[in-house]
């Protein structure tokens, strides 16, 4: 055991040169900037975060609102400093905390907006700011009058390295359903909508290419981390890094998510091929410092121990509660499960007043935007929050201790739709609580 401990603790601080982490900081830090722009220009900041009446909280975080009138714009222009910050490595620090704490704030305000890129980007930041990514090939150094950093312990990289691995991993295991193995299930109802392409487009509509591509994603994700780890074929895996997003940017509109995740993956190729491409870099900008090998670090290696625990166990959650994950959600954010169901519901609510038992149906529209309705209608946790939301509405307006009940009918993966709540129960008065089970959810 305490020979293993030593092995370990040789392995990660093992001296490595710093390149990988230095190009990771500028093109992790390039890609958030061109993500925020194009987000402020595209006037998502208006249509998600002013525009919309109610927002749906996240359990434990209600008290997170957005700011009010031109507060997102001022959220949203520090992001892009932010940003600026990490590409440039200037006030490298302060950017990385402000960048993780503001990005992390936009993304608890509405979880109709949840992605699993923004999740993705959030623990990126998060580790960001405990790694000395700005130590070589930044503006601080030049600043500073400080010498660049040659060697950083492998642990700066590993962890890196590790989150990636994860996040594959787990979309890989994901993947392991009946739908998706046995049914090519949704790829089989995405991909007829690409006939139009040229050449490919005639493919398009055989079942043996929705089930060529469902198994060579599992596959894919299962096991690319193991091939980007071993140096003999983490070139042939990055190839396949390649091919496999660009095939999905090609297919799905899922924004930058396909060139945040090629970026990000180069951070496994070989250090030769860093250290060639820094010192490009810093011929082209004329950046010239002296280098120093024997800087001290302070490993936070319990930290990111715990941290590691956890992104094993959040996705595995699930497992907590009964019923069919795509069908009840319970668990399924967080969990890299990204594309697996083509999901849409219908909703209706009524509003019972207990005193005179009149009953009143809500329209929706006076409420929600569109895609928060169309979010609402598949997720049970976003129908509570929403009659929650209602209650206190029509309470103001003279109801007596309403109750909030709805009719949704909700289909998936192609097949009929079918009743999805028991629409007596008032969703007003149930739980969002992480260790509560939705027992009103129907059956699948």
């Amino acid at each position: 055991m305490g020979m293993g401990i030593k092995r370990l603790n040789a392995f990660i601080h093992q001296p490595k040169d710093i390149a990988p982490l230095i190009l990771f900081r500028i093109g992790f830090g390039a890609l958030l900037f061109i993500s925020i722009a194009r987000f402020i220009l595209k006037g998502w900041v208006h249509q998600m975060y002013i525009a919309p009446k109610f927002f749906f909280p996240f359990y434990g975080f209600e008290w997170i609102k957005p700011l009010p009138n031109m507060g997102m714009y001022v959220v949203f222009g520090l992001l892009l400093l932010s940003s600026l910050g990490i590409l440039l490595g200037a006030f490298y620090r302060w950017c990385s905390i402000s960048f993780f704490v503001l990005f992390t704030y936009v993304e608890l305000i509405d979880k109709t907006n949840y992605l699993n890129h923004y999740y993705f980007i959030s623990l990126i930041a998060f580790i960001l700011i405990f790694l000395p990514a700005h130590s070589a090939f930044s503006l601080d150094n030049k600043w500073q009058r400080k010498s660049d950093t040659q060697t950083i312990p492998y642990f700066f990289i590993l962890i890196l390295q590790l989150q990636l691995a994860i996040t594959y991993l787990f979309a890989g295991i994901a993947k392991i359903n009946a739908d998706w193995l046995l049914e090519a299930l949704p790829l089989k109802i995405w991909l007829p909508a690409f006939t139009h392409y040229p050449i490919i487009g005639q493919f398009m509509e055989m079942k043996s290419v929705a089930y060529l591509f469902s198994w060579f994603g599992c596959v894919y994700d299962l096991g690319i981390a193991f091939f980007l780890f071993n140096r003999r074929t983490v070139n042939f895996a990055y190839i396949m890094v390649l091919i496999f997003h660009f095939a999905t940017a090609l297919f799905f509109n899922i924004g930058m998510f396909p060139y945040i995740m090629i970026m990000s993956t180069s951070i496994f190729l070989k250090t030769e091929w860093h250290e060639w491409m820094l010192k490009k870099l810093k011929q082209l900008f004329c950046y010239s410092l002296p280098t120093v090998s024997n800087r001290e670090y302070t490993l936070p290696i319990k930290l990111f121990t715990l941290y590691l625990v956890i992104q094993i166990l959040v996705p595995i959650r699930h497992l907590m509660y009964p019923g069919h994950l795509f069908w009840t959600e319970q668990g399924y954010r967080f969990s890299w499960r990204v594309m697996l169901m083509e999901k849409a519901g219908t909703c209706f609510f009524f509003i019972k007043d207990k005193k005179s038992l009149q009953t009143i149906e809500v329209d929706n529209k006076k409420y929600l935007s569109y895609m928060q309705e169309k979010q609402m209608a598949t997720q049970p946790d976003m129908l509570v929050d929403y009659a929650k939301f209602l209650k206190k509405e029509f309470e103001l307006k003279g109801y007596f201790n309403p109750s909030v009940h709805a009719l949704c009918y909700v289909t998936l993966n192609g097949r009929p739709s079918r009743l999805f709540i028991d629409d007596t129960i008032d969703l007003s008065v149930q739980s969002n609580a992480f260790f509560y089970s939705k027992n009103w959810i129907k059956p699948y």
